[in-house]
């Protein structure tokens, strides 16, 4: 089952949102690849003049998945050194989509959620918005994102 929905409309708005509201569009191994597909696809359609990225429910997305997070851990090198290619893979496509982008965040952008914001050219949030690198509560830091969040909101 995907937790991905992907829709184009007919003045070329294709929307990519994450569909797991029940766990708040935490992403996986899985979406992560899923994501990367629909973007890379999404930029070669001629159809698409913009990109929004969307999350169902109450949150934009609470970032890694935990029990994802926690079969990491029993991963092997090379096993992890490809998992963080995946999402590193992720957040360069939709960094370097070839035509406007557009976060669209309602309730919680926690973690790589929050890479995946910075990833795009115009975030809009709504009064409810909160963003939160988290993952530094737990003792990991925002490697692979840290580059976009830079980029997008500078050093300081």
């Amino acid at each position: 089952m995907s937790y991905l929905r992907t829709n184009i409309d007919d003045k070329g708005v294709a929307t990519v949102t994450l569909n797991r509201p029940e766990k708040h569009n935490c992403f996986d191994d899985t979406l992560i690849l899923e994501i990367a597909e629909a973007v890379s696809a999404l930029a070669s359609n001629p159809a698409v003049r913009v990109l929004i990225l969307a999350g169902e429910g109450k949150s934009f997305s609470a970032g890694g998945d935990l029990s994802w997070m926690q079969r990491m851990a029993n991963y092997t090198h090379a096993e992890n050194e490809r998992d963080a290619s995946q999402l590193a893979e992720m957040l360069r496509v939709l960094n370097e989509f070839p035509k406007p982008t557009i976060a669209r965040v309602q309730g919680a952008a926690f973690g790589g959620a929050v890479g995946l914001v910075s990833c795009c050219d115009i975030a809009v949030g709504t009064t409810r918005a909160s963003f939160s690198l988290s993952e530094v509560k737990i003792g990991l830091i925002p490697a692979t994102i840290s580059p976009y969040v830079i980029q997008a909101i500078g050093a300081r």
